[in-house]
């Protein structure tokens, strides 16, 4: 996004900054689309009484393309990813499946960036091939970049091979791959393979984990790599999901949503679900979507509200009490605000005029049956079409000149 121009100085005043460790008071200046060190006179003021700003959220893995394609039929869980990747290419024949998979993809990855923005996920760990649609200066979400990856030690063929990829990304960059992704001895022999292969090391980002053993787990923090945990994924799939409180306790976790295609709808939705039955309060599981992500993920500008970091915030209600629990737990239309680089980008209508001060046209639409304004930008028909609770306010005669914007995917 562009943040060069003086219209996206701001400062949030009269609000609490909520972080992992608390909330403190304060007036949060913004400048040229990061957070400042002190506030500008004529920068615009937003008076955030009675509410708090968290950090936007990271969602540390995810297939941004496939979250518009109908999920797997709910069915006995299987046993590791290679008997659930067999079942998904029979659904992938489906007429709703084969259809949804016929849309261009660029349009499926911005609508997968949507998705994440509108419940606050300002960046992505997309774990794919990377797309010339990532580059546009217009694209929902900020993405992780430089990175390494694999796709799974018994998927050979698809994406870059384990060893070589593992061997050409930098050791301060993160290298990913899905491994330990089931309850047999399959998925519980993944560790070693990867560690006889030289593939374990500080860099290292297991995605999923389900399989890891205690000593497995002890393994993987004495090598300082790290786990994404995607229990909606995981249970839906797998039947179960891991115990994430050792590898919380070590710093060596973070949580993603992988995509609706099997897990929950959204990365707040993933909160909300192992709120009460992961044996982490509200200000723990901030972390794993926060600073913890951005620790494993190597993004030291995010994940924060401190000066150099990116403008990506949350703007909620201050519903008293434990503040992560303001945010924790909530469906993603009670978020007042989402702002990346300083410029809103969903709010309520009562935003109207930061939206008008950036210079950001304001689209009104309903987000799961409650009115809010999206930037014009993320407004196109083609997009809103894709996404389940999402619904333009604006006349369809009113519309019409947008139709040219879906021209760039057919």
């Amino acid at each position: 996004m562009d943040t060069s121009s003086a219209r996206t100085h701001a400062s949030l005043c009269h609000a609490a900054v909520a972080t992992p460790a608390g909330a403190t008071r304060t007036t949060l200046p913004i400048r040229a689309g990061r957070i400042a060190a002190s506030r500008a006179a004529w920068a615009y003021q937003l008076d955030l009484r009675d509410h708090l700003i968290f950090p936007g959220l990271i969602n540390a893995h995810e297939h941004l393309h496939v979250n518009a394609v109908p999920p797997l039929p709910a069915q006995t869980p299987f046993a590791n990813s290679y008997e659930w990747i067999e079942a998904f290419q029979a659904h992938f024949l489906r007429d709703d499946v084969a259809a949804a998979l016929r849309l261009p993809k660029a349009l499926r990855l911005r609508h997968g960036a949507l998705k994440n923005l509108l419940a606050g996920t300002t960046c992505v760990a997309h774990h794919d091939p990377w797309h010339a649609v990532f580059d546009a200066p217009d694209f929902p979400v900020a993405l992780l970049r430089d990175y390494g990856w694999s796709y799974a030690l018994g998927w050979p063929g698809y994406g870059p091979p384990v060893q070589p990829s593992f061997a050409a990304t930098p050791t301060a960059r993160p290298w990913m791959i899905h491994l330990a992704e089931g309850t047999d001895a399959t998925a519980q022999a993944e560790l070693a393979q990867l560690d006889a292969l030289g593939c374990l090391a500080a860099n290292s980002v297991l995605i999923h984990g389900v399989g890891l053993r205690e000593t497995d787990i002890e393994r993987v923090i004495a090598r300082g790599a790290a786990v994404v945990w995607c229990p909606g994924s995981n249970r839906a799939l797998l039947g179960r999901t891991l115990d994430p409180r050792r590898l919380w306790e070590a710093g060596r976790l973070a949580l993603a949503s992988d995509s609706r295609l099997s897990g929950a709808r959204d990365l707040l939705d993933e909160l909300r679900g192992v709120l009460d039955n992961s044996g982490l309060g509200a200000a723990s599981l901030l972390a794993l979507v926060t600073t913890q992500a951005a620790n494993i993920l190597r993004l030291p500008a995010r994940g924060v509200l401190e000066p150099g970091a990116h403008a990506d915030v949350i703007i909620v209600e201050d519903l008293g009490g434990d503040a992560a629990r303001s945010l924790v737990g909530i469906a993603r239309s009670q978020i007042r605000a989402v702002v990346r680089d300083g410029v809103p980008q969903i709010a309520d209508p009562d935003f109207a005029e930061w939206f008008a001060v950036t210079g950001v046209p304001a689209v009104p639409v309903m987000l799961d049956g409650k009115p809010k304004l999206l930037a014009g930008h993320l407004a196109e028909p083609a997009l809103i079409a894709l996404e389940p609770g999402l619904q333009s306010s604006v006349p369809a005669t009113a519309q019409a000149h947008d139709r040219a914007m879906e021209a760039r995917y057919y």
